[in-house]
Parts: C-alpha cells; sequence; structure tokens
C-alpha cells in the first residue's frame, strides 16, 4: 500500500515521542484518533511493516493493537527520522525521584494529646439494644 511521506513521517514520530500506539482494528475508519492526518488504514500497514521487521511488539486485545517500541525499534526510528541519541520515547524515560519528606518531630508521635475518639464504639451504640443480634426487649 502507498502511505505518504508525510503519513508515515507522522506516524513514526508519534510512536517515537509516546513509545506506544494503540490502533483499532478498524479498516474504514477515515482517521486516526491520535495522529493527524493518518487514516487508521494506514497506521494498521505501518504497524504491520514495523511488526515484521521486528521493531515493535504487538498485543491483540478487544479489537485493538497494542505496540510498543523495542531497542531495535528505537534505533531504527532514530535514524529514519534524523533525532540525536539524547532523545528518547517517553515511556524509556526515567521516573522523576520523589521529593525528600520533611524532617518530622519525634514528640509529635509520642502519644500524648487527646485520643482519635473518646470511648470506643460506645458513644454509638446505645444501652438498650436494637433490632440486630441480641438486641432484644
Amino acid at each position: 500500500m502507498f502511505i505518504p511521506k508525510s503519513n508515515r513521517i507522522a506516524v513514526f514520530s508519534y510512536l517515537f515521542r509516546e513509545g506506544v500506539l494503540v490502533v483499532k482494528k478498524d479498516t474504514v475508519s477515515p482517521t486516526h484518533p491520535h495522529i493527524e492526518g493518518c487514516s487508521n488504514l494506514e497506521v494498521l500497514n505501518l504497524v504491520k511493516s514495523l511488526l515484521s521487521r521486528g521493531f515493535v511488539r504487538v498485543t491483540f486485545s478487544w479489537q485493538h493493537h497494542y505496540c510498543y517500541l523495542n531497542e531495535e525499534g528505537i534505533e531504527y526510528l532514530r535514524g529514519y527520522l534524523g533525532l540525536p541519541a539524547e532523545i528518547v520515547p517517553a515511556t524509556h524515560k526515567k521516573a522523576a525521584t520523589r521529593p525528600e519528606g520533611r524532617d518530622r518531630d519525634e514528640d509529635k508521635f509520642s502519644g500524648e494529646g487527646k485520643p482519635a475518639f473518646r470511648g470506643g464504639d460506645r458513644e454509638y451504640r446505645s444501652r438498650e439494644g436494637g433490632f440486630g443480634r441480641g438486641g432484644g426487649m
């Protein structure tokens, strides 16, 4: 199938930027929901081509293809799109470390002060009982 170069670059750049791609198994859809200007059939065929060359891993579930870019695919797309080695897909970026928590005073948790609730569960239970088990009159 002939796919215009602009559409091919749009699909490849989206896949490289995100690292993953979801394609519905729908060959008559005029557009892909995430990529502007490409039909769903073009995206399906490009994914099929990348899969046959071993650049993506595809999982199919509930009429959707879930495509994951692997290391060989990253190198291929980096060369095809002319990107430097510093740029990596979003799925391969290291997560930012969480900032350290603030220092807590030891005396905060020493048990002094009011208890969470006084008297346990006796405040909301009455002595007379209720309709349940053992609450007869």
